[in-house]
């Protein structure tokens, strides 16, 4: 199990609704949060064997920002 970190532009909950259907049914994401109060609008992901790249294409496909911290 791992935890990846990720920058996004994910600013308020209907930005969120855009991407949690496939956050939510991705076989290797246990869980998921953005926090609001961060200026960086911190997306974490408890997940098993998922690349970084992966969860950006997603997030980017669905029409947001996101990039992995390190």
């Amino acid at each position: 199990m791992e935890i990846l970190i990720f920058k996004t532009n994910l600013t308020d909950p209907n930005r969120i609704s855009d991407v949690e259907i496939a956050l939510d049914i991705h076989p290797n994401i246990i869980g998921w949060n953005v926090d609001l109060n961060d200026d960086d609008n911190i997306l974490r992901i408890v997940a098993n064997n998922i690349a970084g790249e992966e969860v950006e294409k997603m997030i980017l496909s669905a029409g947001y920002y996101c990039e992995e911290l390190q």
